[in-house]
């Protein structure tokens, strides 16, 4: 049940049709694992405790940095030097105290992916690198959790959802990661954000619109974006959504798949290793 101060903390909620005092309770017993407290971690997490979400977790093994402070919103300046996670926690509570969180302050790897990803409803992924996105996406396929995946550039973004163990009208699997891409771009070839550059508002955009994600997918409300890249230019000025669909080939959950457990990323990190 909402409590009095909850009634009057989300009673804009509470008079939209699609939510309502039952949606609200949804999204109170919910429990949403975001990966990364960055750019596009920082306006997510805002958003999800500010719509009452009861548990989100947290996984980034980062500190605060002066030069986070641009796009990532969800610090500031007094945190500079702390881990990211105790940084969201502490602004989690003091935006919204209803909201547990749930920290892992260490990387997502192969050995843990599994353990940490299956306690939670489903996946927010702000990772800012091909290795994780490629980890979690293996992960929520095998653990049956659905997964929301954004990834920014210095103009640009884009956004989907992934429920690759569901089928679609068709009955064929529907997509994940390695049917949009199937192999991750040549080392070297896309700069990270310290090198390109990023302007902040365009990360701010983006997580906000995976935060209606994934409400969305929690609530079960209108149609989401399973099957659909959701792309923003922010020099242009544009929204653009391209329909992709599931790749017979592709390794995970493909016709004929070769991956059936998380052994692929440890022997791709052992060989990375030397």
């Amino acid at each position: 049940m909402l409590t009095p101060d909850e009634i009057a903390r989300y009673k804009r909620h509470l008079v939209l049709k699609e939510i309502g005092g039952e949606g609200q309770q949804r999204l109170k017993a919910s429990r949403v694992l975001v990966v990364g407290a960055g750019g596009l971690g920082s306006p997510l997490i805002l958003y999800l405790a500010a719509a009452g979400v009861g548990q989100i977790g947290i996984i980034d093994d980062d500190r605060v940095s002066l030069d986070n402070l641009q796009r990532q919103v969800l610090h500031d300046t007094a945190s500079v030097g702390r881990p990211k996670t105790k940084s969201a926690a502490a602004t989690i509570e003091r935006l919204n105290p209803h909201v547990e969180t749930k920290l892992y302050s260490t990387r997502l790897v192969p050995e843990n992916a599994l353990d940490i990803i299956r306690g939670f409803d489903i996946v927010a992924d702000g990772s800012d690198n091909f290795a994780t996105r490629y980890l979690v996406n293996d992960a929520c396929y095998l653990a049956k959790v659905p997964l929301v995946t954004a990834a920014v550039g210095p103009f640009d973004g884009q956004l989907t959802t992934f429920r690759a163990f569901e089928m679609d009208a068709d009955g064929n699997p529907c997509p994940n990661y390695r049917c949009l891409f199937p192999e991750p771009p040549p080392e070297g070839t896309v700069p990270p954000c310290s090198e390109a550059g990023i302007l902040g508002a365009v990360a701010g955009v983006v997580g906000c619109l995976q935060a209606v994600e994934v409400v969305k997918e929690l609530l079960g409300i209108r149609e989401g974006l399973v099957g659909r890249l959701l792309l923003y230019d922010a020099l242009q000025a544009r929204i653009a959504t391209v329909a992709y669909g599931w790749d017979p080939e592709n390794p995970l959950n493909g016709r004929n798949p070769r991956f059936r457990d998380l052994s692929h990323h440890r022997n791709a990190m052992t060989t990375a290793n030397g």
